[in-house]
């Protein structure tokens, strides 16, 4: 990610309502998987440690960060350990995590079932990963270049990485139904405003009003996810392995 762009999210990730949402279906999802307490848990691609705050609730956590920026950040949380380095190769032994988190970090990865394979390694048995990424390849933008992504996934082409690198499948589910229409829109209509920055669209944060009604579609289904509901669609999609 560009480090500009990087710095435009970090400053979002707080008060805007995509992250704010995600953040309350995570936290639901976690609550269902009866975690060892405290549990040791890892955050595989932690940023800038946002998501270690809610994570630390939960037990002891670590969070691994290639960016040397994001990773500074994440200290400045103290909200658990933050290791500079990459999920593709960590400096931990086999089986010491009861529970890890990559939340919209391999679609960067050109190799994601090397990273999921790392991943089973530092896991231990009996154990969970929870992972989250953008759905569809047909909905490839502009987002998703800026982004550095190399692909977007549906679920058979996530679970068929999960599944090569050792993992099992308990669950998964889209998230970010409601506004699914609104993004085809948006990126049936991108070529007409290629002036506009993807950066600007995707990261601003609208005024208190409209972000706290952009919220509530994933309140709500943080609360069916929370319940072990499906959501048969979505612009997100989450899997819980393993």
């Amino acid at each position: 990610m560009d480090r500009d762009y990087e710095l435009q999210t970090h400053r979002a990730e707080d008060r805007h309502w995509w992250y704010r949402g995600r953040r309350r279906v995570i936290e639901r999802t976690l609550a269902e998987l009866g975690l060892p307490r405290p549990a040791r848990i890892l955050d595989a691609g932690c940023g800038s440690g946002r998501n270690m705050v809610e994570l630390a609730r939960l037990g002891e956590v670590t969070g691994v960060e290639l960016s040397a920026t994001s990773a500074a950040l994440a200290r400045e949380r103290h909200a658990g350990t933050v290791v500079e380095g990459s999920v593709m190769e960590m400096p931990f032994p086999a089986d010491s995590f009861d529970l890890a988190v990559s939340l919209d970090v391999i679609e960067h990865l050109k190799d994601d079932c090397g990273a999921l394979r790392e991943l089973r390694r530092v896991v231990a048995p009996g154990g969970a990963l929870l992972v989250t990424v953008p759905a569809y390849q047909w909905l490839w933008s502009g987002h998703d270049e800026v982004n550095h992504h190399h692909r977007r996934y549906n679920r058979r082409t996530l679970l068929a990485a999960c599944e090569s690198a050792g993992w099992t499948c308990q669950r998964t589910t889209h998230f970010n139904a409601l506004l699914l229409p609104v993004a085809i829109l948006l990126r049936a209509l991108e070529p007409l405003h290629s002036s506009t920055t993807h950066s600007s669209l995707d990261l601003w944060v609208p005024p208190a009003p409209l972000n706290w009604l952009l919220e509530r579609p994933l309140t709500l289904e943080a609360s069916v996810i929370g319940h072990g509901g499906h959501i048969p669609a979505g612009l997100s999609l989450l899997a819980v392995l393993r």
